[in-house]
């Protein structure tokens, strides 16, 4: 089978590899679709990686089924993830579902932008949603990244009425946007660089978006709310600055949400006195569980989240290394995804 490998972002190959023999309760999944996560273009990100093989953003069908597996046949449409929680730890009794170290041992084999790939048992038990007819591959795809999201928000205790504003319009930071709405955020406003995203913002149903190269951001949040901050403000580039920046945007009992990570050497500046007598808190959320996989499944599903504007680019396999660079390039794509025949 064929599958890509990364040596550095201006050397992505395709390689030839023997198709993954599966055991007891595992299954082998024939790749559909795989997208392109803003994690596989993190330099420092991907260099802390053991292996070559990357992409995780999902769904095929079931090639074969290993003994003892109940929950899918061969020819079942799936989107399946590549971690999952054992549901059983300190951390999954708390609801800290990927702080399980299972979560952060489990994977698939070799990894999305493979022909083939074998599932883990656990996985196939905790980890793989089966696809009605009317979701395609392309929007299955969609489900983790989304669920990331989800999770984000549930996290930061959106409230029906919030102001929210979302640093970068990027295919998360849109994401973000139509989940809050659907959450029941009052205003919520997207910032970000580039016209072409906030265009996308604008018909995806922003109330008011802020290119920081043309207007002042805090005077314009301002201007549109009452003379208040926001209620939350979600961070989605891995950016120091955009962190730094989106504390001067935050309104008093409000909360800061960090969605992008940042290398291990970075450090922010903060202002303890004003975070403790402005009661301001301050968030992260680190990936999916399955209870946010399967909400957004049945949102997709149900079609309340608009998949068609956020897919951008779609490539095929053979051009792995085009998508890869496509999806560098941030002023013109959202969500990169790449196709398998």
């Amino acid at each position: 089978m064929k599958v890509a490998e990364y040596h550095g972002f201006n050397d992505i190959r395709i390689a030839d590899y023997p198709v993954p023999e599966i055991g007891k309760g595992e299954i082998l999944i024939k790749t559909k679709v795989c997208g392109v996560c803003g994690s596989d273009l993190l330099e420092w990100y991907r260099k802390q990686k053991k292996t070559p093989f990357f992409g995780h953003e999902v769904s095929g069908v079931v090639e074969k089924v290993g003994e003892e597996v109940k929950n899918v046949k061969v020819g079942d449409r799936v989107f399946v993830n590549h971690h999952v929680p054992c549901f059983t730890c300190h951390w999954c009794r708390r609801g800290s579902y990927t702080m399980c170290p299972v979560y952060r041992r489990t994977d698939f084999y070799p990894g999305g932008f493979a022909e083939y790939i074998k599932v883990p048992e656990i996985n196939v038990r905790n980890g793989v949603i089966k696809l009605s007819s009317d979701v395609s591959f392309k929007d299955a795809s969609l489900i983790e990244p989304i669920a990331c999201c989800l999770r984000g928000l549930k996290k930061a205790g959106i409230k029906v009425g919030d102001t929210v504003l979302i640093i970068g319009a990027g295919f998360t930071g849109l994401s973000h946007l139509q989940l809050a709405k659907m959450m029941g955020a009052g205003l919520v406003g997207v910032c970000d660089f580039f016209d072409f995203k906030l265009e996308k913002a604008k018909l995806l149903g922003a109330d008011f978006v802020i290119n920081p190269s043309k207007e002042n951001v805090k005077e314009k949040l301002y201007s549109v709310n009452e003379g208040r901050g926001a209620d939350i403000v979600v961070v989605t580039p891995s950016s120091v600055k955009a962190i730094q920046d989106a504390i001067e945007y935050l309104d008093k009992g409000s909360t800061l949400y960090l969605f992008g990570p940042t290398s291990p050497e970075d450090y922010i500046s903060i202002l303890p006195y004003r975070f403790f007598f402005s009661e301001i808190s301050l968030i992260t959320s680190y990936s999916s569980s399955p209870i946010e996989d399967n909400a957004v499944y049945r949102l997709i599903k149900e079609k309340k989240i608009n998949t068609e504007e956020l897919i951008t680019h779609r490539f095929l396999f053979d051009e792995i290394a085009e998508a890869v660079r496509v999806a560098r390039r941030a002023e013109d794509s959202l969500k990169v995804i790449v196709e398998f025949l």
